[in-house]
């Protein structure tokens, strides 16, 4: 007699298009290359995607984390959820049976589970960065609040100051924009993010989804007491391909007023957090708006040091950008005091000058962080584009390696502890 052959049954992994704010953060991260997009939404090939699990916990909205018992065979296509404006219901029990899928079958699909962290780079192996990545804040890191205003429901923030804070022309300038938001309860903390929201409609005459902008300001405000925040923001005029291209939301945030309103969503982020124990010490690694985060955690130190309020804890900055008139916040960094931070900058297109990036001052700094590394109470925070975090992290491995910390078992132990941040895009 012939055995009855069982349907194939999937936990099908989507992005929710209502709450996705199309930062790019699945899509860079995904270590198969699941995940992709149009220009209307993010979505993930079920024939590739193998539960790996590496998106959920960086996602800022949570949009990713959704799944749906389905029928290998009747598996949404990528071409069907390019156009969802909503996810589709899980399918009923007795949708399922139509299919051929028995409840007891339906019920046997479990989410995957995280896998084990890969090994480090060998000559077998190839080196992936983003496994090292924490998820988890480090132990003494502040409550985050998250998701207080959502897509649907955003809060209105008005305009109390905007200035160019590069010495750049107008192609490469970026701006410091500080927001205020009067009554309406809006907690942050140095690591987070939040979504403006662009005027209009785009070309499918839809609204503009929300771009993402990490906080450049300390817990207590841009101005210390007042319930605002402040942004870093490149004006983007070409494309990635160096071709014009007016970037939407930079173009928007870079030509506010003083006085303009703007609708907020978020805060997001509850991983990539500073510590608060006194004693720790603090690795910032990044690039041209990248430093935003930076600077926040920065100003809060400075902050805590003025108070009296802080311990020896130390602070080791690398900073890179095409020119120096391209770096934001230069005449700022150089007036922090020595014995406060300690500053490295690196310069990739200096006229007549070799091309510098953060990893080549990393190495420079070898023995110090070095030092660093075998500290317990170190955090190391990666900001920037994503080109950069390979270097960095296989910099951070090859110094471990060389001071003989084993850099399989340090970088296991950096990711499990919250203490090795990356954020790049």
């Amino acid at each position: 007699m012939d055995m009855a052959v069982g349907v194939a049954v999937i936990r099908q992994h989507l992005i929710d298009p209502e709450i996705c704010i199309r930062c790019n953060t699945c899509e860079s991260i995904c270590p198969v290359n699941a995940i992709t997009h149009d220009d209307r939404n993010y979505v993930v090939r079920a024939d590739v995607c193998n539960g790996c699990m590496a998106c959920i916990a960086p996602c800022p909205t949570g949009s990713i984390d959704n799944w749906r018992t389905m029928p290998l065979a009747k598996a949404h296509s990528i071409e069907e959820q390019f156009t969802w404006d909503v996810l589709p219901p899980e399918l009923t029990p007795e949708q399922l049976a139509v299919e051929g899928v028995t409840a007891i079958e339906a019920a046997a699909v479990e989410l995957p589970s995280t896998p084990a962290l890969p090994a480090a780079a060998s000559g077998e192996v190839p080196f992936d960065a983003a496994a090292f990545a924490a998820t988890m804040p480090p132990w003494s890191a502040a409550h985050a609040y998250t998701n207080l205003y959502g897509p649907k429901s955003p809060t209105t923030a008005t305009v109390v100051g905007n200035f160019n804070c590069t010495e750049a022309g107008f192609a490469n300038e970026t701006h410091h924009i500080v927001l205020d938001f009067g009554a309406m309860p809006f907690p942050v903390l140095e690591g987070q993010s939040i979504g403006i929201l662009p005027p209009g409609l785009d070309a499918r005459g839809k609204p503009h989804t929300a771009r993402q902008y990490s906080i450049a300001s300390p817990r207590n405000g841009e101005r210390p007491g007042y319930n605002n925040v402040s942004l870093t923001v490149k004006r983007v005029t070409e494309d990635h391909q160096g071709k014009p291209a007016r970037g939407v939301a930079s173009n928007y945030v870079c030509d506010l007023k003083v006085g303009d309103t703007v609708q907020v969503i978020g805060p997001f982020g509850n991983s990539f957090l500073m510590p608060n124990h006194p004693r720790s010490n603090i690795v910032m690694i990044c690039t041209g708006t990248g430093s935003a985060p930076m600077r926040a955690m920065t100003e809060w130190r400075r902050r805590l040091r003025k108070s009296g309020k802080f311990e020896d804890g130390k602070l080791l900055l690398f900073f890179g950008a095409r020119t120096q008139q391209e770096l934001p916040y230069f005449g700022p960094l150089q007036s922090l005091p020595k014995d406060f931070i300690d500053i490295n900058l690196a310069f990739s297109r200096t006229p007549g000058q070799p091309r510098r990036y953060v990893q080549d001052l990393m190495r420079q700094r070898a023995a110090d962080l070095a030092a660093l590394l075998k500290d317990p109470n170190t955090c190391i925070y990666v900001c920037g584009l994503k080109s950069m975090e390979e270097g960095v992290v296989l910099a951070l491995h090859d110094i471990a390696n060389d001071a003989g910390l084993e850099w399989d078992t340090l970088g296991a132990a950096l990711q499990r502890e919250g203490r090795l941040h990356l954020e790049t895009y």
